[in-house]
């Protein structure tokens, strides 16, 4: 499973990185979580408003601050 935190770098953005880390580990998958801060990167995912959470390449969640109760539900 590939898990991308899509952002500027900002406390919100740090802050889903850290759910989602916490939220791997709780829920017991392997994953590799990356940050992508490149503002085209982002965009080439049709993401307007970050932080966003991109799954296996598919846009979960964008704008919202999750916490890993509610990241655990998307990993599945």
């Amino acid at each position: 499973m590939i898990i991308k935190i899509l952002g500027s770098g900002c406390s919100k953005c740090k802050k889903l990185e850290e759910n989602v880390n916490k939220a791997i580990i709780e829920k017991g998958v392997i994953a590799s979580v990356e940050k992508v801060s490149d503002l085209k990167a982002i965009m080439s995912y049709g993401v307007m408003i970050t932080p966003a959470l991109v799954i296996d390449e598919k846009v979960v969640s964008a704008g919202k601050l999750l916490n890993p109760a509610d990241i655990i539900k998307l990993l599945g």
